[in-house]
């Protein structure tokens, strides 16, 4: 079989994610508004892929004139208006069983008086002060349609057809709530969206035009390329190109272009040619409501049973009662896997650092952060406690950069030393590295994760973090923040793996170690756990292996690029699990001739992550811990609820293992872990 037919693309088999996604918005055996929230999240992923991977496409071509890029894009353009058909369905299916469970969705159309007043009430108080419409045959100019924000397209009327149309522009403003709850009847809530609360108030809205008596309205979107252009300028900051390039997002070229498929024709082709709008392949026909993506705050409206069972994080037993992770580690690491346990133990681990007199560094990377930062409230308070804190903050992590620049200046206002990342690489690694001065000598204590310090997304995002004093470890861990800060001075990693330095090598060592003894006859096998494997050299690394008789396990949830099925590889398995917590931890296992190598990582298995940015991946040396990443992996395995196959037809069809036991890793490691003592 060809290379190209092994290969599944990486927009392709990111479509396919999604499709996982939705197939959640529309699984029955989810609760009702748990199915919302997964449409939101579909709704929410399009429109990043579109702002970034369709936006690079759309540049790649404009530059190379590639013809193959020009037919991915066109299938990309027939995947996205499927999915877009299907997300439409499960919308009305998710409102017809939500009336059902007592919650009605209704339109401007079908108000009761009471309620026509209460809305007139609401848009007069709530939304009008934040509209302002454009008249479009009159104004000089037609205004530059905002990224992935709703807006009205309105044609005035007049009954007696004295007058001709007008049309008109009205932004939906991202800073009122979505949903309206309004005035029921026997106890049943009724929802409308603010489009419609809008509609229903037209007239109000338009009140100078006393000519026009008769409106249509119809939702549009426009999705705008998000890559920065960074300008090489010595007279500027890094932070003030950035703040340039962020302002400039703001005007990048549309890659999307959603549509009412109800809208006239006179009036699509008016604002397409004012948009100056010509790509055919960016126009996607969609309903009456865009940006589904609202539907994650969906709000929940006491609807009984519609919502995920309760999975409060637990305390880790070596920290029950507040035990300080200075304490806990003297006896051996700790592994803190989120959101089963709580980050809480993560921020005490600062916030101790912060107050211990012993206490005299302390060093971290910095991606991304929750918006109310309790991470950044200890790195203030260590300051200002004398404690000399050094931060490397990444001020180039995607729709973060206005918040990292913010941080980053809070942080220097406090006494921080901010260190703004490496020309040309991004630190995506996750390190935490505190040095404590005990019985006259330095020890120190580290934190390395697989996700990032921000304690709203480490309640539903699965991942891992080690706390660890073993010199091993904190002595390369110390070495990385001697080259952060001197970054032309070469520094030796014993144990820690890499990037861009030695991850790609390292990988193809331990890779070719289980060819070699699978060629040998002995036992070969490889399980690596991650969200995306795309880079064509690891691609082609994996299928040799199966090849040459390694056993190989992928667990990919997102972009996987190796399939399995495929004849003459039957040694590679590969599944993706989708459910109630995104799975973002790394987790790479390699048999070694019965001592296994366990690995966590901050990094993917694509090309950016080995070669273009500094990832940590990081050996597990305490065998109890191995034990409990064997354990948390099986169970992974295991899954045959929430895990799907990935082909080369990806059909996303869900795994069987035949059994009756239905085994599901959310639930049952959860459980796994209140057990433990």
């Amino acid at each position: 079989m060809s290379k190209k037919n092994l290969y599944i693309n990486r927009e392709v088999s990111w479509l396919s994610f999604n499709e996982r996604v939705l197939q959640e918005a529309r699984d029955i055996k989810n609760p009702l508004l748990e199915r919302m929230r997964f449409l939101g999240i579909f709704s929410n992923n399009m429109d990043e892929f579109y702002r970034v991977r369709v936006g690079s496409l759309f540049r790649k071509i404009n530059v190379e004139h590639n013809k193959e890029d020009k037919r991915l894009l066109m299938q990309i353009h027939k995947t996205v208006l499927r999915l877009q058909h299907e997300a439409e369905r499960t919308l009305d299916q998710l409102k017809k069983e939500s009336e059902i469970n007592g919650v009605k969705f209704i339109d401007e159309k079908s108000l009761t008086k009471v309620q026509g007043e209460f809305v007139k009430e609401y848009f007069a108080k709530k939304v009008r002060p934040f509209l302002v419409p454009i008249m479009v045959n009159s104004a000089p100019h037609f205004p530059d349609l905002h990224d992935d924000v709703v807006y009205l397209s309105i044609i005035l009327k007049d009954s007696t057809g004295k007058e001709s149309e007008e049309y008109a522009i009205i932004e939906i403003p991202e800073t009122i709530d979505r949903f309206v709850v309004l005035p029921g009847t026997s106890g049943k809530k009724n929802i409308l969206f603010v489009d419609d609360v809008i509609r229903y108030n037209l007239k109000e809205i338009f009140t100078l035009f006393e000519e026009y008596n008769t409106f249509e309205s119809y939702t549009i979107k426009v999705t705008r390329n998000a890559e920065l252009d960074i300008e090489a300028d010595a007279s500027k900051s890094l932070t003030e190109q950035l703040s340039h390039s962020i302002k400039q997002r703001k005007k990048g070229s549309p890659v999307r272009f959603v549509y009412d498929v109800k809208i006239p024709d006179r009036l699509l082709n008016l604002i397409l040619k004012k948009a100056k709008i010509v790509e055919t392949e960016i126009l996607i026909p969609g309903g009456k409501y865009h940006n589904v993506r609202d539907f994650i705050g969906f709000p929940s409206l006491d609807i009984a049973n519609a919502e995920f069972s309760s999975q409060p994080p637990l305390e880790h037993p070596d920290l029950k009662g507040g035990v300080s992770m200075f304490k806990a580690l003297k006896n051996r690491d700790v592994l803190l896997q989120y959101p089963y346990h709580t980050f809480n133990h993560f921020l005490d681990f600062l916030r101790d650092a912060a107050i211990d007199p012993q206490v005299r560094t302390i060093r971290m990377t910095i991606y991304r952060l929750a918006k109310e930062s309790a991470v950044i409230n200890a790195l203030v308070n260590a300051a200002q406690n004398g404690k000399k804190v050094t931060v490397l903050m990444e001020i180039q992590a995607r729709f973060d950069e206005e918040a990292n620049i913010h941080w980053a200046k809070v942080l220097q206002e406090a006494g921080v030393k901010v260190l703004y990342g490496l020309k040309g690489l991004k630190v995506h690694s996750k390190l935490v590295l505190i040095s404590r001065r005990e019985r006259n000598r330095t020890v120190r204590y580290a934190s390395i994760g697989t996700g990032n310090f921000n304690k709203d997304t480490a309640k539903i995002f699965s991942d891992i973090a080690l706390f660890t004093l073993d010199k091993r470890i904190t002595a390369d861990v110390h070495n990385m923040f001697k080259f952060f800060e001197d970054v032309y001075k070469p520094y030796k990693y014993k144990h820690i793996i890499l990037s861009p330095f030695n991850s790609r090598k390292k990988i193809n060592s331990l890779i070719n170690a289980e060819v070699r003894n699978a060629k040998e006859g002995k036992k070969a096998e490889i399980f690596l756990k991650m969200n995306s494997l795309n880079d064509e050299g690891m691609v082609k690394k994996i299928y040799n292996a199966a090849a040459a008789g390694v056993k190989i396990r992928l667990l990919v949830r997102g972009i996987c690029s190796v399939a399995q099925g495929v004849e003459g590889f039957e040694n590679i398995e590969a599944r993706s699990i989708v459910g109630r917590y995104l799975e973002h931890s790394r987790v790479f296992v390699f048999h070694n001739a019965g001592k296994p190598l366990y690995y966590i990582s901050s990094a993917d298995f694509l090309t950016r992550n080995l070669d273009n940015r500094v990832e940590v991946i990081c050996p597990i040396l305490d065998t109890k811990i191995k034990g409990e990443l064997k354990e948390f992996i099986e169970m992974q395995w295991r899954d045959n609820v929430k895990a799907r196959t990935i082909d080369l037809s990806l059909s996303n069809s869900y795994f069987s293992d035949g059994k009756i036991k239905k085994t599901e890793a959310h639930i049952d490691y959860y459980n796994y872990i209140r057990r433990q003592k």
